[in-house]
């Protein structure tokens, strides 16, 4: 395998560049430029020379000896004065050693991966922190990258694994063992782990931490949705008029409050009929949003509040009586009450501390999940069988233990240089 190496800090200039060096070679060419190598995992101040003995830099060295780095190889680092010239200077001394080229993206992580350093929904969960713009993503992308779905889906595995084993036992050994009550608990097992599996799939996707909680604010015409709209964003977005049905169409914007990110929508005041086709096509875009609201406000009369729905009283300083939360565009207070109710209420499917899985793992451990549940319902044995080594399959995929190249290529191209 080559030898590769990257610079693994933000771009030049900077007050230090980092560069890193990867595979068989990684010693010995960290050791051509520097001389002697300071002590394993200890930093030690050299002098760089290339091969003409001229000097490039005075770095710190540290020198990883593997399997224990990041990428289960000899790792070395070498700590920069982080100008152009000082970072392209010793790029392309390590360049002119033999065995060494420089790293394509993401090539230390997915030597990481292959030498069994990390597994696959690490190495997601890592792109995933690269690109994290929320805390929202930040704090599920932890969780990932410290091993928390590859635990979470290696437990069913083996709980899974054990389940196999019963049901293999209760077919070889069919005559000895009471098949009925092998069976039932089987089921048992199964049936825990199918509950545990949907739980775990009803939970929003990494992709909707992305996204953000989807809030509709919809009513009747002229409700004061798209001042609430605009007071919310802290921007003019909606245009405001005194006349109803000025909003015709569905307006989305995305904001981050408190590092969570939320996707709200103003929408066409719902109308009881209108002979207007352009109003018309705008209410039925209105009810489509509705229905897939993570949180819908309610701007109307409260005997119109869709279930499930915040009733929300707009225009309370004009209206000093009624129901549901009191907010005015006017009044910065009241719009930073409302923004509260609804960060509470959106919680589940903006914090992402505990474990989110990707739209592709959830789809494959809910096939298993349902492998699972139509394995509980069969009377025989070697139908359940099947259905249970369908379900390992597909929570084998989430590992990643049969991931082809196309997929690496996919995955890994998401990340920069020097990761």
């Amino acid at each position: 395998m080559e030898t590769i190496f990257a610079l693994s800090s933000g771009r030049p200039p900077a007050a230090i560049a980092i560069v890193r060096i990867s595979g068989p070679d990684a010693l010995s060419a960290a050791a051509a430029l520097a001389g002697t190598l300071p002590e394993a995992r200890r930093a030690g101040l050299r002098t760089l020379r290339d091969g003409a003995g001229e000097v490039l830099d005075r770095a710190l060295v540290l020198a990883f000896p593997g399997p224990s780095t990041a990428t289960g190889e000899d790792l070395v680092e070498l700590h920069l004065h982080g100008g152009r010239a000082v970072v392209t200077a010793v790029e392309a001394a390590l360049a002119a050693q033999p065995g060494l080229r420089a790293a394509e993206s993401g090539e230390f992580t997915r030597r990481s991966l292959e030498n069994g350093r990390v597994d696959w929904a690490q190495a997601q969960g890592l792109a995933d922190l690269l690109s994290a713009e929320t805390e929202g993503e930040r704090r599920a992308a932890m969780a990932a990258t410290e091993g928390a779905v590859g635990r979470e889906v290696r437990g069913w595995m083996d709980r899974l694994s054990d389940a196999a084993a019963r049901i293999e036992a209760s077919i070889d050994y069919a005559e000895e063992i009471d098949e009925a009550a092998a069976l039932e608990d089987i089921r048992e097992i199964l049936a825990r782990l199918v509950g545990q599996m949907r739980e775990v799939c009803a939970r929003p996707t990494v992709e909707r931490l992305r996204d953000g909680a989807v809030v509709v604010l919809a009513g009747p015409p002229n409700a004061g949705k798209s001042s609430l709209f605009n007071a919310m964003l802290s921007r003019e977005a909606s245009i405001v008029t005194n006349r109803a049905g000025t909003t015709r169409d569905v307006i989305e914007a995305q904001v981050v409050r408190g590092g969570y990110a939320y996707r709200l929508v103003d929408t066409a005041g719902l109308a009881e009929a209108t002979d207007d086709p352009i109003e018309q096509i705008g209410i039925e875009r209105a009810r489509r949003v509705i229905d897939g609201a993570d949180l819908l406000l309610w701007l109307g009369d409260p005997s119109g509040c869709p279930a499930g729905a915040v009733q929300v009283r707009a225009k309370s300083d004009l209206r000093h009586m009624g129901d549901g939360i009191p907010v005015s565009a006017r009044l910065p207070r009241t719009v930073d009450h409302l923004w509260q109710m609804v960060e509470q209420a959106t919680a589940d499917r903006t914090i992402g501390s505990d474990v989110r899985l990707h739209d592709d793992q959830r789809r494959s451990v809910m096939l298993a999940a349902e492998e699972l549940a139509s394995a509980g319902l069969c009377d025989d044995v070697v139908v359940a069988a099947e259905h249970v080594r369908r379900a390992l399959r597909l929570l084998a995929m989430v590992m990643g233990m049969d991931a082809t190249e196309a997929m690496l290529d996919a995955l890994f191209s998401r990340f920069c240089l020097g990761k």
